[in-house]
């Protein structure tokens, strides 16, 4: 919750638990009896808190300003996608678009697992033609085929497409180029949000 008062979201209230402080900022504050975080919680050891925050998506137009973007094309497990708006976060990433299909950015999973990156990084709502129509160079992700990630051209405006868990990036995805993260052992492909982390972090520190 702290997350999302430090980073403007409307945050209309807060529930609290007994013994458990509220936070500055967050909205009024109602307090909870004895018992009821736990029935209400999908987590095995609740917090204590919780909040009604007003969710909000970015608009197309925040696609003209960026330079590096991460799009995930029909991700569909909430943990993979908070941990890539975690690590788009830390990467420096300046949008994260969302195809449809991709699991909704506000499901709760999605929300812990990004750690309250979901709160600093402009998510929107948008297929490839948009970025693509954005100006931005479609980088689509395999687990065969393509450049090296460390050969890879990484300046100008960039956009890492990754596919879905079960079948990733069509071989006819509209993209400009195909990279791929050369791996040593048995293992066909990194896990999606594993991967993610990989791509972004060369990005980043390639470019200038």
């Amino acid at each position: 919750m702290a997350e999302a008062v430090a980073a403007g979201w409307d945050v209309e209230g807060q529930y609290v638990a007994p013994g458990v402080e509220s936070v500055d900022g967050a909205g009024p504050t109602r307090q909870l009896a004895a018992g009821v975080a736990e029935r209400v919680s999908a987590t095995e050891t609740p917090p204590g808190l919780f909040a009604v925050v007003r969710s909000q998506l970015a608009g197309p137009d925040v696609l003209a300003g960026a330079g590096l973007v991460v799009v995930a094309d029909g991700i569909a497990d909430p943990g993979n996608l908070g941990t890539i708006l975690r690590s788009a976060e830390a990467a420096g990433v300046g949008v994260v678009v969302l195809t449809p299909g991709t699991v909704d950015p506000f499901n709760p999973k999605v929300v812990r697992a990004s750690a309250g990156s979901l709160f600093h990084v402009p998510v929107v709502a948008a297929g490839l033609a948009d970025v693509g129509a954005a100006g931005m160079r479609l980088l689509g992700t395999s687990s065969h085929r393509g450049t090296p990630h460390d050969d890879v051209d990484w300046t100008g405006r960039v956009a890492i497409v990754l596919g879905s868990e079960a079948h990733g990036l069509p071989d006819d995805a509209p993209v400009d180029e195909w990279v791929r993260i050369a791996h040593a052992g048995r293992a066909e492909s990194l896990n999606v949000a594993m991967a993610a982390t990989v791509l972004l972090f060369a990005a980043a520190a390639a470019r200038p």
